[in-house]
């Protein structure tokens, strides 16, 4: 059986996405047979969409919704990918200073038309980033690695 891809694109501004996602490569990267390929979602590119077998996307909550630079990620990926039908699972992490719902429901209307499938609930981690936080976007980065390397999903 050959090696599972997971991709992990974020954006953060004052680091505590930036910490989320250090965290879920971590936990990831301790699940034997995938590869994990941590990146900024001005980086990732329909390439890397392509070259996954599941992705988990982070971003801050801004204003309600998620960030401009994850926005700008599916605004240049969306089109192109129609053809490859992507079919494939996905999960959230999202700092909030809300209460983070707002970004989750429009990454998730964005995630139908890939179309990319949500396998876990979303990782809303609100106020300032705790030890608790990260262990749970740790949980997150490997049941995703998991999942993929059982075919769970």
């Amino acid at each position: 059986m050959s090696a599972k891809h997971l991709l992990i694109v974020y954006h953060t501004q004052s680091g505590n996405t930036g910490q989320l996602a250090e965290a879920a490569f971590r936990g990831a990267q301790e699940e034997a047979g995938c590869s994990v390929k941590l990146q900024t979602a001005f980086d990732s590119t329909l390439e890397d969409l392509l070259w996954c077998d599941g992705v988990l996307f982070g971003t801050p909550e801004n204003f309600g919704y998620m960030s401009g630079a994850l926005k700008d990620f599916f605004d240049r990926t969306f089109y192109p990918a129609e053809p490859y039908a992507l079919n494939k699972p996905y999960g959230v992490f999202i700092s909030a200073g809300n209460d983070g719902t707002g970004a989750v429901r429009e990454i998730d209307r964005i995630a139908k038309g890939y179309p990319l499938t949500r396998v876990a609930a979303p990782l809303i981690c609100r106020g300032e980033i705790t030890p608790a936080h990260l262990a749970d976007a740790h949980e997150l980065g490997l049941t995703m690695a998991a999942g993929l390397v059982m075919g769970i999903f």
